[in-house]
C-alpha cells in the first residue's frame, strides 16, 4: 500500500531529480473523450516548491495535455524507478499553462534549459503525493538523451515551429480548444 504525503520531500526531491523519464496523464470531462498519457524527458521537470513543480510543454504530435489542462486542470505526473530500488512516485494536482507568449514565461523559463521547441510551461500546483512499490517495474539501463527532437527543431527553425504550433495546434484529437 502506497504513502500518501503533502509535500515533496528533500529525499523525494532528490530522487525525482534523478529520473530520466516522466509521464503525464490527463483527461477531458467528456465521458467519451479519449484519456492521454505522454512519456516526457530531456531534463525538462523543475521542482518549483515543496508543492509546485513545472515542466517544459515542448511541440510535437499533438496539445492534448494543454487542451485538457485548459478545460478542466487536472493532471497526474508519474516518475518510476527503472534501476535501484523499485518505487513509483505520482503528483497529482492542478495544472496551469503558462504559454511562451505570456508575461511569466520568461520567469517560469529561467528554471530550464533552453529547447528550441518550447511551446508552453505546464505549471502544477500539488494537491496529493502518492508512492508505490513499482515492484513489477522491469529495470532498464539508461544509456542517454536521444538528439533527435533538437536536430529537428534546428533544422526547422523557431519561426517554422511557432507556425506549426500556431496551425496544428488549434484544437485536440477530441476537439477541445488548444492555441
Amino acid at each position: 500500500m502506497g504513502k500518501i504525503f503533502e509535500n515533496i520531500s528533500n529525499k523525494q526531491k532528490n530522487w525525482i531529480e534523478s529520473q530520466k523519464i516522466f509521464f503525464v496523464a490527463t483527461a477531458p470531462l467528456s465521458k467519451n473523450g479519449l484519456i492521454n498519457l505522454s512519456p516526457k524527458g530531456l531534463d525538462t521537470f523543475r521542482i518549483i516548491d515543496s508543492v509546485t513543480v513545472a515542466y517544459l510543454d515542448l511541440a510535437g504530435s499533438g496539445i492534448e495535455t494543454v487542451s485538457h489542462i485548459q478545460e478542466n486542470q487536472r493532471i497526474t505526473i508519474m516518475f518510476t524507478a527503472f534501476d535501484g530500488p523499485p518505487k513509483s512516485l505520482r503528483l497529482y494536482g492542478k495544472g496551469e499553462v503558462i504559454k511562451f507568449s505570456s508575461d511569466s514565461f520568461k520567469k517560469m523559463a529561467s528554471y530550464f534549459p533552453n529547447h528550441l521547441g518550447t511551446r508552453s510551461i505546464i505549471k502544477v500546483d500539488l494537491h496529493r503525493i502518492q508512492d508505490s512499490c513499482g515492484w513489477s517495474i522491469p529495470l532498464f539501463e539508461y544509456k542517454g538523451d536521444r538528439d533527435v527532437y533538437d536536430k529537428y527543431c534546428e533544422n526547422k527553425g523557431r519561426d517554422k515551429l511557432v507556425g506549426d504550433i500556431i496551425q496544428g495546434n488549434k484544437k485536440s484529437i477530441d476537439g477541445i480548444a488548444g492555441f
